[in-house]
């Protein structure tokens, strides 16, 4: 197997978010699972434990990564609070335009995660809208906690529309446009690559 080729676990996962965002995750059996990943229904066991197993590492280690990207994006901003937050932007834009089964999934399927997943999953969400909020307090000293979490929460919003948005557009437009969009709303100039 390649280096980039993905691994077994791997394809049902991305398999699984785009079943889970077709259907929804009660819409689709483990037999119809297996099915799409070219293995039987009970073979999927194999690699998960249930199909909740299936939903809880989708959407944690999906968290994970946002976590840790973003941190990377803020440590690349060298101190620039406006440098992270276009960084943090451009990431999120990425991950949105990459990931649209995901956003779905996490939207719509949220009450079938295991109760200790959604606390993991919860947790790690805090931490990155902590990410962007510090780096918005930062920018602006005069911006207080809750303001500084709902504009990050509002530029999330803005972001995550993409499954709904853009239709007919390519996505290196709708990536300016909403990298522009968030940007702004953040009342930060946009890089020079997006003007």
């Amino acid at each position: 197997m390649s280096a980039t080729e993905p691994t077994r676990r791997e394809q049902i996962l991305t398999t699984a978010a785009d079943l889970f965002a077709a259907r929804g995750f009660h819409g689709v059996s483990v037999a119809d699972l297996g099915a799409a990943c070219g293995i039987s229904g009970p073979a999927l066991y194999k690699h998960f434990a249930s199909k909740q197993a299936v939903l809880a590492e989708m959407l944690t280690s999906i968290s994970e990564r946002l976590l840790e990207v973003g941190r990377e994006r803020v440590a690349a901003g060298a101190g620039d609070p406006a440098a992270a937050l276009r960084g943090l932007v451009d990431w999120h834009v990425e991950f949105a335009l990459g990931h649209r089964p995901l956003i779905i999934v996490q939207d719509r399927d949220w009450e079938s995660l295991p109760e200790d997943a959604r606390e993991q999953v919860r947790r790690l969400q805090r931490a990155y809208v902590d990410l962007w909020a510090d780096q918005l307090r930062t920018l602006r000293p005069d911006l207080d906690k809750p303001r500084a979490h709902a504009a990050a929460q509002a530029a999330f919003g803005l972001l995550n529309s993409t499954p709904r948005a853009g239709h007919g557009i390519p996505d290196a437009a709708l990536r300016d446009l909403l990298a522009s969009m968030a940007l702004g709303a953040l009342g930060i100039a946009p890089h020079a690559v997006w003007s």
